[in-house]
């Protein structure tokens, strides 16, 4: 049994963060992190055009705070939003003192470029590769502090005992075998869940695995029907093409050589936030104007240098990838699954419905996002509130003595792997995942009809009884990848599920859920946050009320 004060689960930017922030405010704390990869494999290495903050000074905190809760179809909550654009200068700031290298411009200041659904220039970056930077920076400050890290475990439960958690169940990957990993305290960063779908820019990673620990635990999971659709991704491959290419000055063209999007955002044009240009560029394919299922991103017009300075990364992977050079030809780009905006239920200090359980990150919902969210938010929330649940987890421990724990859920545990070890089907998890991603993008991805997702329903609870009965090839406890993905495929079936349900009932248009059968928003009846809590029947759903303080929805 491994002992700690605050047990973290996930080591990209949110867990990283908050491990920082805990030690900072208690130098002597026993902080553990635990990762089914190594800490900067993590996706958030993934994020490419930048993070968001209001440092120039014909910008405010308070026109942040708007752009967001506008761009967010006043879904998100405005408090929560408030403290995420509040603290967002001195976020990038102290990621600077922490060593963090942003681009910079001819004054030397920070850099910061234009982004989607933004009312000024506040997107700070580090060329095309932000999301590198900073988690290459964090990861340097844990091991100067000697944080503890469980590099390949994967955590298969929650320990929960008289209502509080005390840790984890976790599989060591490299060793094998299962292990109580005790904590006083425990926090989910565990990511998202993009893999439900077939094409997503997620790595394979993204299985929702903290989400559905959470959600087996008792809590809720909150808005889980808003699946954001990134606008831009390569074809056929599912790589994201950042928003920063349209930041510098790129044009989305259809076949016929047209900028599309003045007919549909003719003020912002590319700009337009996500659920906007993923919208139209949907229906441009869908009338005739696209191009094997794509349109065309032009970068021609950029120029060779500014293209190799600002975008490097993107003219790598087009070139690799889709055997386009863009400083020559446009990218052949099409939307993909990118971002969930719920996730488990949280406050903006990270606490949980669930006692001594806290998240943040992408696999929390502090509702910040509401129904679309805005780019270079996502790095910015994982800085902000990763640090506040930190803060919080370990403030929470003052006073509080350590407690021995039964072997209930280890032994629990212990059946349930061994059932999957021994069960004999005729089905491997990898034939289930991928039946699952193409159910869930055909009847759940951009357009939406009550037929569509009635049907995905009924074949996703088939997936669940299909998830449970795969068969493993590699029966051996030493890197068994089989079992992690058998048992990353039983996250993916019940996340999406609370996903179909959620979106199933909001008959509504709003942000990245638009139905076809209720193309309108509707605040009069739907102005609320869905919340599912797991049932045998399936999802249990309900609803609580958006916080509005200074924008009232328009």
């Amino acid at each position: 049994m491994k002992v700690h004060d605050l047990v973290i689960v996930g080591a990209g930017l949110a867990g990283m963060r908050a491990a920082l922030a805990a030690l900072e405010a208690h130098p002597h704390l026993d902080v553990a992190i635990l990762s089914k990869v190594h800490p900067v494999r993590s996706h958030s290495v993934a994020a490419q055009g930048g993070i968001n903050a209001a440092l120039g000074e014909q910008d405010s905190w308070e026109a942040h705070a708007f752009d967001t809760a506008k761009g967010g179809q006043y879904l998100g909550d405005q408090d929560a939003i408030e403290a995420l654009c509040r603290e967002a200068p001195d976020a990038i700031l102290d990621l600077e003192r922490l060593g963090v290298i942003f681009s910079r411009d001819e004054q030397g200041r920070i850099a910061q470029r234009p982004f989607g659904g933004s009312g000024a220039v506040r997107t700070c970056y580090a060329a095309d590769r932000t999301g590198h930077a900073i988690l290459h920076a964090l990861y340097e400050q844990l091991l100067k502090r000697q944080v503890c890290v469980y590099e390949e475990w994967y955590v298969t439960s929650l320990i929960v005992e008289e209502g509080h958690c005390r840790g984890v169940i976790a599989w060591d990957l490299v060793r094998g075998g299962l292990h109580p990993v005790v904590g006083k305290a425990t926090l989910l960063a565990a990511g998202g869940s993009g893999r439900v779908f077939s094409t997503s820019t997620n790595a394979v990673i993204n299985t929702g695995d903290g989400m559905a620990l959470a959600y087996r635990a008792g809590a809720s999971l909150e808005d889980m029907e808003f699946v954001q659709f990134h606008p831009t991704t390569l074809k056929g491959t599912g790589i994201l093409i950042t928003e920063g290419a349209r930041g510098e000055g790129a044009y989305l063209l259809n076949t016929l050589g047209d900028r599309f999007m003045a007919r549909y955002a003719p003020d912002q044009m590319e700009l337009a936030p996500r659920s906007t240009v993923s919208l139209a560029i949907g229906r441009e394919i869908l009338e005739g104007r696209g191009m094997d299922g794509c349109i065309l991103l032009d970068l021609r017009h950029l120029g060779r240098a500014k293209i190799q300075e600002r975008l490097p990364q993107i003219r790598q992977l087009a070139i690799e990838f889709a055997g386009v050079d863009p400083v020559e030809s446009p990218i052949p780009v099409q939307p993909g699954a990118h971002y969930q905006m719920g996730g488990v239920k949280a406050t903006q200090w990270g606490e949980t419905e669930l006692s001594g359980l806290y998240a943040a990150g992408e696999c929390a919902c502090v509702s910040v996002h509401g129904a679309n969210r805005l780019g270079g938010n996502s790095l910015l929330e994982t800085i902000v509130f990763g640090r506040r649940a930190g803060l919080r987890a370990a403030e929470s421990l003052r006073g509080v003595a350590p407690r021995a724990i039964s072997d209930h859920t280890l032994r629990a545990e212990e059946r349930r792997i061994g059932r999957l070890m021994d069960h004999r089907g005729p089905e491997r998890a990898w034939q289930v995942r991928d039946d699952l991603g193409r159910v869930m993008s055909l009847n759940l991805g951009i357009f939406r009809t009550k037929e569509s997702m009635t049907e995905a329903l009924g074949q996703v609870r088939a997936l669940q009884v299909r998830a449970a009965q795969v068969s493993l090839q590699d029966r051996g406890k030493v890197f068994n990848t089989d079992l992690i993905q058998a048992l990353e495929l039983q996250s993916l079936v019940d996340i999406a599920e609370t996903i179909v349900a959620g979106a199933l009932a909001r008959e509504e248009s709003r942000g990245a859920h638009y139905r076809s059968d209720f193309p309108a928003r509707n605040d009069a009846a739907w102005l609320k946050h869905s919340l599912a809590r797991r049932t045998p029947q399936g999802p249990s759903l309900s609803y609580i009320p958006v916080t509005i303080t200074r924008f009232p929805p328009k």
